[in-house]
Order: structure tokens, then C-alpha cells, then sequence
């Protein structure tokens, strides 16, 4: 009997599984929708990476991943791609709203994805890479640049050529994997060329021209893709969508992965620092001041920088503070070159929303020149002035004989009874004049002593 209660409720719970409304077998088919709306950098590789896994998680039948971009970072592109293409779930690449466009960095993401689609009233293209990030030019080393080599790029320009070539052959390789044109491709790498949603249509760069989401997924109801090495037939038409938005962390990394940005959170945590060495107890400056130095380092971490010009910045930094301390003017003026410089060199390479501008480097190299000036003004007056405390402090300091007798006798100074000598005669009832102190014993000289000897 107990065998038959336990079977009949393994029963039960079997049933209710199967017919329960929250199964697998009867959930509702939906598409997730994420937009990267900006540029891209670290915030939008780890948006995209959480909504590949929300769709995957939740089993979708697509992402339709929203661009409106002018580019970015060369480094977070690459991770990217390498998302779209590893993803179990579908990737419909929908360059949208109207206006939008999806360029540099976008162009190569849309060619990633399993379909790629625009709205009317948008573009992509201009995929050529920026310069790489370095030292400006000096005025008059452009002179080369108008030279050309035997197959006609300016000469001296290997590593451009070097950049170009491995974009040409990224894009011709995701155009060969979905089956685009990749002499288009080529064209917008080499030559920075651009297409309207029609014209991207007519040169089979996109799949279909769709004007709302609705369209987009009919459209794609029944294409046969490849995803992870295996063909899917898309089911999509109808289906519901539901938009991810970004979490709040994504949105601080967004912020904070700004290179100008992170320069000021570095400057804000170490004047907190140091504010907090030379005024113990204050606590919020050195715990905004650490907050800061991390965020700042923590965004740094996700940037393609270069270590010298970050070793500069954080030299420059501390030839600024030796200077407050220690002024020496050479301190001071080498430390903003080295901030300068190491700001200039700071990135390897630079996209759109990501360069450094020289007004953030130039304010901040002036504000940390200007408080180490005036920490070493103050410093080099307190040096000047009289001692406030101490022994030194009585000099100059005037007094008057209570008692006296011989070449001793005692007075009264700053309220106190003192025991003095002087090598001079004195009077109860003189005004004197510390000249100095020995073992508690001060050394007194009439005050119209001092000023006689002063007139000769």
C-alpha cells in the first residue's frame, strides 16, 4: 500500500510537470531586443554578452540586436563579433531608427550577424581604422605624408597598411561566412565608403530594408541560417519582443570608460590621498580619494592603454606633489610635461567618444600645477615666518626685570617668570628684549640697546 501511494504521487508530480503552464513545452515564444545606441566600447561588449546569455538562458528564438553607432574601440568590436559568432541563439542586426547609422565598428558588427537588416533613413559604412593613438604630429612632419610608395599609400605608413589589411580581411572573412559582399566590404575598409538602406540592399550587404520590428521579424520568418556550425530555420514571424534594457552597472561602466573621465577619477583619488596623509583624521577625502583610484584604474583596465603613457601620467602626478613639498620650479615644469605626454600616449588606439581631449589634460595639468604652487607658497612662507611654539619662538619677544641683581635676576615674559642674565646693566622695571634662551635661562638686552645699535 505504501509502494502505491508513493508511485501514485510520483505520478501526480509527473503530470503537473508536464501540463503545467510555466513548462518549457508551453511557454511563450519570444524575441529579446537589445540596443547599442552610442559608441562602442566595454560597456556595449558587456551589454551584448548579458543579453546573448539572457536569450540563451530563457531560450529565445532570436536577438535582434539595435545599432545606431559611429564606431569605437577596435578591441571591443573584436570581442563583439566574437560573441555573435559563438552564440547558441540567432543574431538579427537591425541598423535602426531612422537617421541611425551604423558606422566603422557597426559595419563590421552588422556583417557578424546571422541576418542583417536596416530601417529607411539609415546608413552604414566609413569603416576605414582611425590613426593609431600616439604623440602628435610636430608642425611641419607632415611633409611625409604627401610622398607615396610604388603602390601609391604615403610612404612611411606600414602600420596603417599593416591595420587596414587585417580589417579587409576581417570583414571579407564575415562576409564569406554569411554570404554578403565582400568587395563592398573591402571598398568601405580601403575607402571609406558608405550606402543608404536601399543601396546596401541592391549591393547584398544587408538581407532586407524592414521599417519597425514587426516587419523585421516577418521578414526573417523561414531564412535558413548558420549558428554554431549547424543550419536553423528562423521561426519568427509573430512572435513577441521584449527590450533589455542595461543595468545600472552597465551604465556606470559606460561613464566611467570614458578616457577623460578616467583621468579625473585618477586625479580625484590621488589629491584625496594625499589630503588625507597630510591631514590624518579627515576619513571622506581618503575614502572618496580610494573610491576614485579604483574606479578610475578599474576603467583603465578595460582600455586598449599604453603602460608608458600611464607610467608618465603617474610620474608627472608625483614630481607635481614632490613639488608642493619641496619647491624647485624644475619639479613642477617636469611634471606637467611628463602629465602631458603621458596623456597623449595614454591610448594605443583611438575610436569615436574615445579620444583624449587635450581640454580635460590641459585643465587638470593646470589645476595640479596651480595647487602645488600654492601648497609651496604657503610652505616657503611658513619657512620665512617666526617660530610660533618652542624655545625659538621667545626671541624678539619683549620682557620686563622684576628683580635683579650682579648681571642676574628674573623676568617677566609672555605672563611667565623666567630666569635671565644680561651683559649689560638693567633695572627692575626695565623694558628688555630676548635674545636667546640656554637651559631655561634667557638672555636679555635693553630694547633702546637694540634699536641704538641698529641706528649705527
Amino acid at each position: 500500500m505504501t509502494f502505491a501511494r508513493v508511485a501514485l504521487l510520483a505520478a501526480a508530480f509527473v503530470a503537473a510537470a508536464v501540463f503545467s503552464p510555466f513548462s518549457s513545452a508551453g511557454s511563450e515564444r519570444v524575441a529579446l531586443s537589445v540596443a547599442i545606441d552610442g559608441v562602442i566600447g566595454p560597456a556595449s561588449t558587456r551589454q551584448l554578452e548579458d543579453a546573448l546569455d539572457a536569450a540563451s538562458t530563457r531560450g529565445a528564438e532570436v536577438l535582434i540586436l539595435q545599432l545606431d553607432t559611429p564606431g569605437g574601440l577596435v578591441t571591443s568590436m573584436r570581442e563583439m563579433i566574437a560573441a555573435i559568432l559563438a552564440s547558441p541563439v540567432p543574431v538579427i542586426g537591425y541598423v535602426a531608427p531612422a537617421g541611425g547609422h551604423a558606422a566603422s565598428a557597426g559595419t563590421y558588427i552588422l556583417y557578424a550577424t546571422h541576418v542583417a537588416a536596416m530601417a529607411p533613413g539609415t546608413n552604414l559604412g566609413a569603416a576605414t581604422p582611425v590613426e593609431m593613438g600616439g604623440l602628435p604630429s610636430l608642425p611641419g612632419g607632415d611633409k611625409d605624408k604627401d610622398e607615396k610608395d610604388a603602390t601609391g599609400r604615403p610612404a612611411g605608413d606600414a602600420m596603417m597598411a599593416k591595420v587596414t589589411n587585417d580589417a579587409v580581411a576581417l570583414i571579407r572573412s564575415l562576409a564569406e561566412l554569411r554570404g554578403r559582399n565582400g568587395d563592398w566590404g573591402e571598398k568601405a575598409v580601403r575607402e571609406a565608403a558608405s550606402l543608404s538602406a536601399n543601396a546596401a540592399l541592391q549591393e547584398h550587404v544587408i538581407d532586407f530594408v524592414a521599417g519597425d520590428t514587426t516587419e523585421l521579424l516577418r521578414l526573417a520568418d523561414g531564412r535558413t541560417v548558420d549558428v554554431g556550425g549547424k543550419k536553423q530555420v528562423l521561426a519568427t514571424k509573430g512572435l513577441r519582443v521584449e527590450t533589455l534594457e542595461p543595468g545600472w552597472f552597465i551604465r556606470l561602466l559606460s561613464v566611467i570608460t570614458d578616457p577623460n573621465v578616467a583621468i579625473v577619477l585618477m586625479l580625484i583619488g590621488v589629491y584625496g590621498i594625499i589630503f588625507e596623509f597630510t591631514s590624518p583624521g579627515a576619513v571622506a577625502p581618503g575614502v572618496i580619494g580610494t573610491i576614485c583610484l579604483v574606479l578610475g584604474l578599474y576603467a583603465l583596465n578595460f582600455l586598449p592603454i599604453n603602460y608608458a603613457g600611464l607610467a608618465l601620467m603617474l610620474l608627472g602626478i608625483a614630481f607635481l606633489v614632490i613639488e608642493a613639498f619641496n619647491p624647485t620650479v624644475v619639479l613642477g615644469l617636469s611634471g606637467v610635461a611628463a602629465f602631458l605626454l603621458g596623456s597623449a600616449m595614454l591610448l594605443k588606439t583611438q575610436g569615436p567618444g574615445f579620444e583624449v581631449s587635450w581640454a580635460v589634460t590641459g585643465a587638470a595639468a593646470t589645476v595640479t600645477l596651480g595647487l602645488a604652487l600654492l601648497t609651496g607658497t604657503y610652505l616657503w612662507a611658513a619657512r620665512r615666518s617666526l617660530p610660533r611654539v618652542g624655545s625659538e619662538a621667545l626671541r624678539g619677544l619683549p620682557a620686563e626685570i622684576l628683580d635683579w641683581q650682579g648681571g642676574e635676576g628674573h623676568v617677566l615674559a609672555q605672563g611667565e617668570r623666567w630666569r635671565a642674565k644680561a651683559d649689560e646693566p638693567v633695572a627692575p622695571g626695565d623694558s628688555v628684549e630676548v635674545t636667546d634662551i640656554r637651559d631655561l635661562v634667557l638672555t636679555v638686552r635693553r630694547r633702546d640697546a637694540g634699536r641704538n645699535g641698529a641706528r649705527q
